[in-house]
């Protein structure tokens, strides 16, 4: 089924909005947003999907109450802690990417322990966007140009996506952003250039492996041109 998937993008939308509907704290929706997290990796690599990028906080998520923001990152440094070894048996490497200067210092300490304990990992590779922003991102690739003083017509593509968060990695051949909004929000601004975009209208807590696998037989159907003719 997802034979031609090899990366898989999510913008978790709608932990809140379950939460409100369910009578419950915002909180407990963004703890059951968390817990998601593991249930839909282990279906992708189940699915043969290598690779999982997740969209967690972005920059602009900073703006919230300071209660929400302080759970937020309670749940994100928890699981740089608490996850290292499910990683480490699960054989997936995981790697946070994102304007890791905007955290804690013990955060990035738990950043760095979790991407130093699970880089071997050869099964999976997790991708965790916090602080996140797609402007920031290629900003952030332009001004490493800018200090190695690369050469004007030495600047290619392939050296921008070298100065990406995500370097090294192919770019998403699908994005599912759930809770029915359509929009990507600045995730993958660059490596989304010909991804298919899919948007369920169901929230994050609720995705379930029917909804991955709606949204996997849909990309199955869709024609990718690259820009080409697929009629050629």
């Amino acid at each position: 089924m997802s034979k031609n998937i090899n990366h898989l993008g999510i913008i978790m939308d709608g932990n809140r909005r379950w939460a409100r509907s369910k009578g419950f704290s915002t909180l407990k929706g963004h703890r059951k947003g968390y817990d998601k997290v593991k249930e839909i990796g282990e279906l992708c690599l189940k699915k043969g999907i290598k690779i999982l990028t997740v969209y967690a906080f972005s920059t602009e998520n900073w703006h919230r109450s300071k209660k929400e923001v302080r759970y937020l990152m309670k749940l994100l440094k928890n699981a740089m802690i608490n996850e290292i070894e499910y990683f480490k048996k699960q054989n997936i490497r995981v790697r946070i990417i994102g304007r890791i200067s905007d955290l804690s210092l013990d955060m990035q300490k738990s950043i760095k322990k979790m991407e130093q304990a699970t880089k071997n990992g050869k099964k999976g590779f997790l991708n965790i966007a916090i602080s996140y922003g797609g402007r920031t991102e290629i900003v952030n690739a332009i001004k490493k140009i800018i200090k190695e003083k690369i050469p004007l017509d030495k600047i290619t593509e392939e050296i921008v996506n070298n100065k990406l968060y995500t370097a090294g990695l192919p770019d998403p051949d699908l994005i599912v952003r759930t809770s029915g909004e359509q929009r990507l929000s600045g995730f993958l601004l660059w490596q989304s250039s010909y991804s298919e975009l899919y948007f369920p209208d169901v929230y994050w807590p609720d995705f379930s492996e029917d909804d991955l696998d709606k949204a996997l037989n849909w990309f199955k159907n869709r024609k990718r041109r690259f820009g080409g003719d697929t009629n050629k």
